[in-house]
């Protein structure tokens, strides 16, 4: 296929998970690779995780779940989003693990029960100070002693989500800590059967590794980028997506000559544009085009003027590029280095954002080195 292609390193993966593994002990991790494995593919790269060892994933939906289970993934799956009526019967027949985030989700469960006697496996959520899905602190004494007695529902882990675990002020994220731990301490008092105690990910692993219980969620740091440039970089990662397009040609222009859309970038001498397959539906991030440059045989080249819908320009100058060799937009390997941390760090954005938007008619290519 002629067109953009996001190039995912296998092997950059499993390297990046064992360095992680090292970093943090003993304690195992749960892979997280909801939206597609961060624009990855979530199927190639949990077959790949589960071939190493890695036995606990997370997506956010039922449906993500399920295309793990319906290709190869055996070990347990925690979905993230709300539970709901429409999917939590399936998601027992297929061992997918569920959260209570609400108290009227433990309703729901015992009525699968009183209908099915079927009993999901389920992490309860609490709210330390995300705002989001969570069991509100003061509601959880209440909630954990409902569940003590509630034989008909299978809770296994309790968990809670970092607010800001990848700045560099830890002071939230320790006082959301510390009242998680107040909340596992009602649950020991209680002498509540937990098997999962989670709080940690990406930024806490770096930030804050005291808050390690019994399972560390791991989302970005597994695809090679750090969360923010508030983490200190300890780890040796690789990026596992090169993301990379071709020029379908190249046209030569004369001194002041208006390129693209508004006209915003007019050339300042005789030189060489050249056209790459690939736009902002394919997930190009288009404010890049400001101060943004591609990768050609190892050299920067300028984007030439705002990026389109389905291709962008950039001013080769003086250089006459081959026609169908590609460019490099994102990553790091065989055309250069552009890492998403620095098109993020210029444009106001994130490795995340970036990430999970490249799509459209991008073709994913698997390689294990």
């Amino acid at each position: 296929m002629i067109g953009p292609k996001a190039i995912i390193h296998l092997d950059r993966l499993i390297h990046n998970y064992h360095e992680i593994k090292k970093h943090v002990g003993g304690v195992p991790l749960m892979t997280v690779v909801k939206a597609n494995g961060y624009g990855h593919g979530a199927v190639p790269v949990a077959q790949a995780l589960q071939k190493e060892g890695v036995t606990f994933f997370a997506v956010f939906t039922f449906e993500e779940a399920k295309e793990l289970r319906d290709n190869g993934i055996i070990g347990d799956i925690l979905i993230f989003s709300r539970m709901n009526h429409e999917f939590v019967e399936a998601a027992a027949d297929l061992n997918i693990t569920l959260i209570i985030s609400h108290k009227e989700d433990i309703e729901i469960l015992l009525d699968l029960f009183q209908r099915t006697h079927k009993r999901p496996k389920v992490h309860l959520k609490i709210d330390t100070g995300m705002s989001r899905l969570g069991i509100p602190l003061e509601d959880a004494q209440n909630i954990l002693n409902k569940l003590m007695y509630s034989p008909e529902v299978d809770c296994e882990g309790i968990y809670s989500h970092f607010a800001t675990a990848d700045e560099g002020d830890q002071s939230y994220a320790k006082q959301q800590f510390e009242q998680f731990v107040e909340v596992l301490k009602i649950a020991d008092k209680m002498e509540f059967p937990i098997k999962y105690r989670h709080f940690s990910n990406s930024g806490a692993i770096l930030n804050l590794p005291e808050t390690k219980l019994d399972l560390i969620r791991v989302g970005m740091l597994l695809y090679g980028a750090y969360p923010s440039d508030e983490v200190p970089r300890l780890l040796d990662l690789k990026p596992v997506m090169e993301f990379v397009a071709p020029i379908v040609t190249v046209r030569k222009v004369t001194k002041g000559t208006f390129i693209s859309y508004g006209g915003k970038y007019k050339t300042d001498k005789e030189t060489n544009i050249g056209v790459i397959q690939c736009g902002f539906a394919d997930g190009f991030p288009r404010p890049w085009y400001v101060d943004g440059h591609v990768i050609y045989r190892g050299k920067k080249f300028k984007i030439a003027g705002r990026v389109c819908m389905d291709q962008l320009l950039v001013d080769f100058g003086d250089k006459i590029p081959e026609v169908g060799e590609n460019v490099l937009l994102m990553g790091d390997g065989e055309y250069g280095s552009l890492l998403a941390e620095e098109i993020g760090k210029n444009i106001g954005s994130t490795p995340y954002v970036l990430f999970t938007a490249i799509g459209g008619r991008t073709e994913r290519v698997f390689v294990n080195e």
